[in-house]
């Protein structure tokens, strides 16, 4: 009979596949660039040849960052005012967040769902506490927004018995792209070449809350709102709407599920945009700046009869909340807490507001802490990202005339007011381009 490896430290280190003593090491750069290709163009070409095309072709590509700031393979440096559509939560490359990820992965990389592990726990009891949740509640973990949203889909389906058949969502709504998301997202261009998608999803106009109270009775199982839809151009519920739709859901039964992925883990200065609404949802859905650039989401069911609507066998995950991915998302909340991030994002995203609103050319800015939307007195946005690249700014534009800033939470006002000098000429350049 063979040895069997008992997984002990003597064992791993005689395992020729685990021993850093028998292998040849070569670095990341080796093992991506043995073609010998150096420039932008160069890896532009290889990936159109390589990738599918459904991202377009990327604006540059990236190598390395350091904070809030990343360089393309050329050597430019440019200032990320974008963040991975907000995810970069504490910049690139945070030392501490790479120390407990490489730790965690020399330790336990992947254990699958039959089993747990204690920084799957921990972050659930983590997020938990963030959230204000009651007793009972619960987290389920995914890898990604849409997945998190995905599974919230899951939940109201659950909550479908009898006469139960509609989930509304808002005009402007993006939940993200797989099937069942896909269907809660409004735009049109997204879901025409998919449909037929799953039913029972009605769209009502954004911000009305005559139209909310007119749309929920008991045929609702869900109503899907997020606080403030960021792929719409960083647009803000009103005042009292997350109240008024707490109400109507109850009277009629529905649940309430919040889609804070854009607007969740500090984004806007608070843990969660919605903790200020004083209304206690029966779900959120968490992803983007969790794991700091990490991959990893959650849907968060408030309370013990929302949480018991999945039970064993009914959704799941390979990947989610597996040992790498909790422990990058541990690591993040602990640097946000004890770096005093939550207060930098409210104080800088003030300073970059007030700072947009006075450049002549811009008409309008709106959001909360530092998911920024502002919007120019031309359809030039696209434009505007070109030449903002050019002039060393990451931007996006989510309209022909919106831009939308979602940077590294810890953006300091020195690095906003780089980007508030040279905006006027990357505006004339952009205007002049057209």
């Amino acid at each position: 009979m063979n040895q069997v490896d008992t997984g002990t430290q003597e064992g791993a280190a005689n395992n020729p596949a685990t021993s850093n003593s028998a292998i040849e090491k070569p670095s990341v750069g080796e093992l991506v660039d043995g073609k010998g290709h150096t420039t932008g163009a160069d890896w532009l070409a290889r990936y159109s040849s390589s990738l599918m095309g459904v991202f377009g072709t990327p604006q540059r590509v990236l190598v390395r960052g350091a904070g809030c700031l990343v360089w393309d393979a050329d050597g430019k440096e440019y200032l990320d005012l974008l963040g991975g559509i907000a995810v970069n939560a504490l910049g690139h490359a945070h030392p501490f967040v790479t120390s407990v990820i490489s730790s965690q992965l020399a330790t336990l990389g992947h254990v699958s769902n039959f089993f747990t592990s204690p920084t799957q726990i921990a972050l659930a009891e983590k997020l938990l506490t963030l959230a204000g949740a009651p007793a009972a509640s619960k987290v389920f973990f995914t890898n990604s927004g849409t997945e998190a949203n995905e599974a919230a889909f899951k939940l109201a389906r659950r909550n479908s018995s009898g006469a139960r058949t509609k989930i509304i969502a808002l005009e402007g709504a993006f939940h993200g792209r797989t099937m069942g998301a896909l269907a809660l997202t409004a735009k049109e261009a997204y879901r025409a070449p998919f449909e037929p998608l799953p039913g029972g999803v009605v769209h009502i106009p954004f911000g009305d809350v005559e139209a909310l109270e007119a749309a929920i009775d008991e045929t609702v199982a869900a109503v899907f709102l997020e606080p403030i839809q960021g792929e719409a151009g960083v647009r803000p519920l009103p005042p009292g709407y997350l109240r008024a739709a707490r109400e109507a859901t109850i009277r009629a039964g529905a649940l309430l599920i919040l889609d804070e992925v854009q607007t969740g883990i500090g984004r806007t200065g608070k843990w969660l945009a919605s903790e200020d609404s004083g209304i206690v949802p029966d779900a959120v859905t968490l992803a983007k700046g969790l794991g700091g650039g990490f991959p990893i989401g959650a849907l968060i069911t408030f309370g013990a009869q929302t949480s018991s609507l999945l039970s064993a066998g009914q959704h799941g995950t390979t990947f989610g909340g597996n040992p790498v991915a909790t422990a990058a998302a541990l690591a993040t909340l602990h640097a946000i807490e004890t770096q005093r991030v939550l207060e930098n994002v409210a104080v800088v995203g003030e300073h970059l507001r007030a700072g947009l609103a006075a450049i002549e050319g811009v008409t309008e800015v709106r959001g909360e802490g530092l998911l920024i939307g502002f919007d120019l007195d031309a359809d030039v946005a696209p434009a505007v990202v070109t030449a903002g690249l050019d002039a060393g700014f990451i931007v996006n534009s989510p309209g022909p005339r919106t831009i939308r800033l979602a940077p590294p939470l810890v953006l300091t006002t020195s690095q906003a007011d780089t980007f508030l000098a040279a905006f006027p000429a990357i505006l004339t350049t952009a205007k002049d381009a057209q």
